[in-house]
């Protein structure tokens, strides 16, 4: 993956370094598909469980459960097959840089090897994406009980309970085990969407009171990224393949949203590959 960004960053314009203790910026992306919305909650979920399963305490194998069962939920079964055609289009198109002179050699062999591998390891999947957790009868029998608020208490199924109380060290082996099928789809989305965030250049615009729309016609985009510089207003995003439209909200923990009055800067950036 760091190959990846590398070679793809000498395609791009560069930007200056922020500042020393510059506000925060942050960047929302709204996904224009169906696929890439699963990618993206994929990629959220895959990192929770990273953090959930790296901790000892019971509590968070209690969380990393969940998320894992949150994960049999959004993959669905055609995204295999998904996945192993973009990667497979992106490796073409990578492989038409091997005659470019400002293209470093090794970060593009890098770069190729990254994504070969991604479609070796997904081509050697068999079966149903998740089928290994719906075949374990003890799993979704504690899947069924997580839908139901409190439902997973020691007097719900004690079996649980039991499995809490294992050691660290099992409880993890276990959760390792039952992630272990899935990783294929990791790797292989997370090269995808970092291709997708590094095809587009940020461009200026601005929110009149804090509102602004366009016609999307003509316009190739799977992704919309959007930079904005004021760290406590949040843009409420409603797009589709013909129009966009956003609408600035200053955002208030104790209250409801409301929309921005002024002006509103912010970048916009459409990504596709």
């Amino acid at each position: 993956m760091q190959q990846i960004g590398l070679l793809f960053e000498e395609l791009a314009i560069s930007t200056p370094p922020q500042a020393k203790h510059a506000p925060i910026v942050l960047i929302y992306e709204y996904p224009l598909t169906e696929r890439i919305r699963a990618l993206l909650r994929l990629e959220d979920l895959f990192a929770r469980m990273a953090h959930y399963l790296g901790a000892p305490d019971i509590h968070d194998h209690h969380a990393a459960l969940t998320v894992l069962f949150e994960i049999l939920e959004v993959a669905r079964p055609d995204l295999k097959s998904e996945l192993l055609q973009e990667l497979e289009r992106q490796r073409q198109v990578l492989t038409a840089f091997r005659d470019n002179p400002n293209i470093s050699s090794e970060a593009l062999d890098t770069a190729l090897n990254e994504i070969s591998e991604a479609l070796n390891l997904l081509h050697a999947l068999t079966g149903k994406l998740g089928q290994h957790l719906r075949d374990n009868e003890w799993l979704i029998s504690v899947k069924n009980r997580s839908l139901i608020p409190g439902g997973l208490s020691e007097f719900d199924i004690p079996s649980y309970h039991l499995w809490l109380n294992q050691p660290t060290a099992q409880r993890q082996r276990d959760l390792q085990t039952w992630l272990e099928p899935f990783l294929p789809l990791r790797d292989g989305l997370a090269i995808v969407l970092h291709l997708l965030r590094d095809s587009g250049t940020p461009e200026a615009y601005t929110a009149s009171r804090g509102s602004y729309q366009r016609t999307l016609a003509g316009v190739n985009s799977q992704m919309l990224r959007i930079r904005i510089h004021d760290a406590m207003i949040t843009p409420e995003t409603s797009a589709n393949k013909y129009a966009l439209n956003l609408r600035f909200m200053e955002t208030d923990f104790h209250q409801r949203p409301r929309q921005v009055e002024r002006d509103v800067h912010f970048d916009l950036t459409f990504c596709a590959i």
